[in-house]
């Protein structure tokens, strides 16, 4: 039986690998740790509900602030995910469970226990499912939908690069307020970064999003620090603009551990304020770029932020 709290455990394909030195973080970086009556009440509901959280799993820098205040962003399909992207701290191999049939109703509960006015759902890769999960992401954005109809959703799926394209189309249906699929990198980092993962096929996956639903805000982002370069960078924000994304987010690759992939530096403040200015000038709706961004950062505010900014464009506000 493996222990994932065994990083060797945890990471079986990458226990042979040479050590990459991690570099003290900047003052830019640092966060106090996570603690207090909120954060506590929190990780209750989290286990009560025996649901896998991405804060905990990934290991966030803002899991302390944003459990404190009720956010959690939930992982459905386990805790073992079918892909080894070097850059994750999430536990890798063959998953040992089917997909739980009640998940999506556990989750429904803890989004109207936490009081949730917009939620934030992802999950591993399940590559040994025919359909990636996307039937469970539908079933589990309906049980969401039925328990708390006020809520925002907003998901963070998988490619389903291995799955019938149609698998896309029972997502889109099920109607979640926001569509978020990360390109996490570069292209030319891919081989490295992302090797089981294809740079255009997710581009064309959000772009497939708009397609099937015009109204559906679709959402991407990418770290830095991995070695890429600002043309690099702008290049990526020009090809996510090709697919129409209306909200990209850019943070700081932060190693998980000696065994993953190396840092190649922390960037700045300001150049992460350049990449803002830089997005909002090629046309996004919504641009969150800091060292500390993560997809679901305050989600439920850029959520608001970023309606009002469509409605401003149509005329509406």
């Amino acid at each position: 039986m493996r222990d994932l709290k065994i990083p060797e455990q945890r990471h079986p394909e990458k226990a042979r690998k040479p050590d990459n030195a991690q570099p003290k973080k900047p003052s830019w970086i640092r966060v106090k740790a996570p603690g207090g009556k909120g954060y506590a009440e929190t990780a209750r509901i989290m286990r009560d509900n025996k649901l896998v959280t991405v804060c905990e799993e990934a290991g966030c820098p803002n899991v302390g602030e944003c459990w404190s205040q009720g956010h959690a962003t939930m992982m459905i399909m386990g805790e073992v995910c079918t892909r080894a992207c070097t850059f994750c701290n999430i536990a890798t191999g063959k998953p040992p469970e089917a997909l739980d049939v009640f998940e999506p109703g556990r989750v429904a509960d803890a989004v109207a226990k936490l009081g949730l006015n917009h939620v934030v759902i992802t999950s591993v890769d399940r590559d040994d499912i025919k359909d990636g999960g996307a039937e469970h992401f539908a079933q589990t954005i309906r049980a969401v939908r039925h328990r708390s109809p006020n809520t925002t959703i907003e998901i963070l799926t998988p490619d389903f690069i291995r799955c019938d394209p149609s698998v896309l189309e029972q997502v889109v249906e099920a109607r979640p307020d926001v569509f978020n699929h990360n390109l996490e990198t570069v292209p030319g980092l891919y081989p490295e970064v992302r090797p089981g993962a294809r740079y255009f096929h997710s581009l064309r996956l959000l772009q497939r999003v708009k397609e099937l639903d015009p109204s559906m805000f679709t959402k991407s982002g990418i770290m830095v620090g991995l070695g890429e370069d600002r043309q690099a960078v702008i290049q990526v924000m020009e090809d996510m603009r090709a697919a129409n994304i209306d909200f990209l987010t850019i943070g700081q690759y932060l190693q998980p551990t000696p065994k993953h992939h190396a840092l190649d530096r922390f960037v700045t403040p300001e150049e992460f304020a350049s990449y803002e200015k830089a997005a909002y000038g090629k046309g996004f709706l919504m641009v969150s770029a800091s060292p500390l961004t993560r997809s679901s950062y305050h989600a439920g505010d850029d959520f608001a932020r970023l309606r009002e900014a469509r409605n401003r464009k149509l005329g509406l506000a």
